[in-house]
């Protein structure tokens, strides 16, 4: 076998990404590149859900705590260092394995962005300046009303993403995702996509479930001890922008578990309706590894 294959493991969040991308990764003698927006960040671990010691010990993994929070990660700078690390792995081995769930990182690196244009920097300080005078809501309330599409795909928990957006309709009159949809970008090698899923009664169970292990595991300890970086994009995201006011007295721990749950069930609901619209994927139960393998390796064999 002489071509070069990226396999895609995609799915909402808690689903199983992780153990399942690890299975296949084993079965084809591959390593891992993580597709996740915050696992990349060294400082955040619980509450990323990042990959435990033992799974980064049974498989390689990159893109895992490779960045600090107090850089600029954005998708682009993905792309590039997705296609830098496959180019290396591919000399010993015609198969990697990329497992995530956000969604704006594996079209980059699959298909590729157009650069968006750039908009005045007065724009951009106005803009800023009313986020910090509103909030995080006024800025989720004009996505809404003025790019629905975004609101309904992209990330409304992450302040810088979400301005951008803004910034770019406020400038352009169009949605910052019309500058994703254009011709896709030429790849060396080829991609199998996997998407994972589950009833979603199941799915939010799991997510709750697993928001009650990140508390019991120290999560607030962890957030406690990033009290100096709260300002920053990475911790204005679900599992600890919810925390700080906690911290603060504002409301009840219980109160601040439920917000959590809550948030990350929308989230994931997000995520799904990007990978139904963006991206073309077999989908398979968590559960049913050997079904993966057996697709992956049809897929191969028609490949040749």
């Amino acid at each position: 076998m002489n071509k070069q294959f990226i396999i895609l493991i995609a799915g909402p969040t808690a689903v199983g990404k992780t153990s399942m991308a690890i299975d296949v990764a084993r079965t084809f003698h591959a390593e891992i590149v993580s597709a996740d927006s915050r696992q990349c960040y060294r400082e955040l671990n619980i509450g990323v859900a990042r990959p435990s010691e033992e799974e980064l010990g049974a498989v390689k993994h990159h893109f895992i705590a490779t960045h600090s929070v107090m850089e600029e990660v954005t998708a682009v700078g993905f792309e590039n260092y997705a296609l830098s690390v496959s180019e290396n792995l591919f000399k010993n081995n015609n198969i990697v394995v990329l497992a995530g769930g956000t969604g704006l990182y594996i079209r980059a690196f699959l298909e590729g962005l157009d650069p968006v244009p750039s908009v005045p920097t007065e724009l951009r300080k106005a803009l800023t300046l009313k986020y910090n005078e509103n909030g995080r809501d006024w800025l989720r309330e004009g996505l809404i009303k003025k790019d629905p599409s975004y609101a309904a795909r992209g990330d409304l928990y992450n302040p810088q993403r979400m301005l951008r957006a803004l910034e770019v309709w406020e400038c352009f009159g169009k949605s910052i995702l019309s500058f994703y949809e254009n011709e896709v970008k030429s790849r060396p090698f080829k991609v199998i996509r996997v998407g994972l899923d589950m009833p979603r009664e199941d799915l939010y169970a799991k997510i709750n479930a697993r928001v009650e292990q990140m508390i019991a595991s120290g999560l607030i300890e962890e957030v406690t001890g990033l009290e100096k970086f709260k300002h920053m994009s990475p911790l204005q995201t679900v599992g600890y922008r919810e925390l700080y006011p906690y911290l603060r007295g504002e409301y009840t721990k219980e109160r601040a578990v439920s917000l959590i749950q809550q948030n990350t069930r929308h989230y994931a609901k997000r995520q799904l309706t990007w990978f139904r619209n963006q991206q073309r994927l077999q989908w398979f139960d968590p559960g049913n590894n050997q079904a993966v393998i057996n697709f992956i390796n049809q897929e191969l064999k028609k490949e040749g």
